[in-house]
């Protein structure tokens, strides 16, 4: 995955360039709201192989890559608003 745009404080996407997706990219958006920041995933890929890539991605793939991302955001969300983030700091540093 690489960064192909960004705007500080509001959004970044990031992008296959290859692997195993025909296409892949992930923008995050980032609100701040009263509350503090919301942030918001739009997600979009496709899988290879032709319609029995798009019968799987219908059948199966898509509800795994949906529930892998809230995962993901549990535990983002998580490190953020516990003191666990800095022990990615930590790890970084050394």
């Amino acid at each position: 995955m690489h960064i192909t745009q960004m705007e500080p404080y509001d959004f970044f996407e990031d992008e296959m360039l290859q692997g195993d997706f025909k296409m892949m990219k992930h923008k995050h958006i980032f609100k701040s709201t009263s509350k503090g920041t919301l942030m918001t995933d739009e997600f979009y890929f496709e899988a290879p192989y032709g319609f029995i890539g798009k019968i799987f991605c219908y059948i199966f793939l898509t509800a795994y890559m949906k529930a892998l991302l809230m995962q993901r955001n549990r535990l983002i969300k998580e490190y953020a608003e516990t003191e666990k983030w800095k022990t990615v700091l930590a790890q970084t540093a050394r």
